[in-house]
């Protein structure tokens, strides 16, 4: 784990002045393919909220965020999500591998798309949230 949090400070870092403030999808993907049944729900809610609208609505980081602000607003026990085994094709470590610039971007939204098809199951629970508070 050293290692991959290691490339996630790096990464994490790298998106700090990227366009289109792609670093909230950088702490989406990594909360999300890191989480365990310890973490805390609204972190691993808000992090498959993030990827969803980055993977399948094509939200802007900054997009995300607001939402994130908007969901924030109340407080609610917020459901509870499927962990799935495989966390996804790729990781951070991954990402980190490819030259800075336009292609490690491309690589973070391969990153996010692989942490969200392994993540699917949750798909229906996310949606629901998100009509809830008619955020979609």
């Amino acid at each position: 784990m050293d290692t991959v949090r290691a490339a996630y400070d790096e990464v994490y870092v790298y998106t700090m002045g990227r366009p289109g403030f792609i670093l909230q999808h950088v702490v989406d993907a990594f909360a999300v393919q890191t989480a365990s049944q310890n973490s805390k729900p609204i972190g691993v809610v808000f992090g498959l909220v993030g990827l969803y609208l980055y993977v399948e609505k094509q939200f802007s980081g900054r997009q995300v965020q607001e939402v994130h602000m908007k969901l924030g607003r109340r407080k609610r026990q917020w459901p509870r999500v499927y962990f799935p085994e495989d966390r996804g094709a790729m990781t951070v470590v991954d990402v980190l591998a490819v030259p800075a610039g336009p292609e490690r971007d491309m690589a973070i939204e391969s990153w996010c798309r692989s942490v969200w098809t392994s993540f699917r199951d949750n798909r229906q629970t996310i949606m629901d949230l998100l009509r809830e508070y008619q955020s979609t």
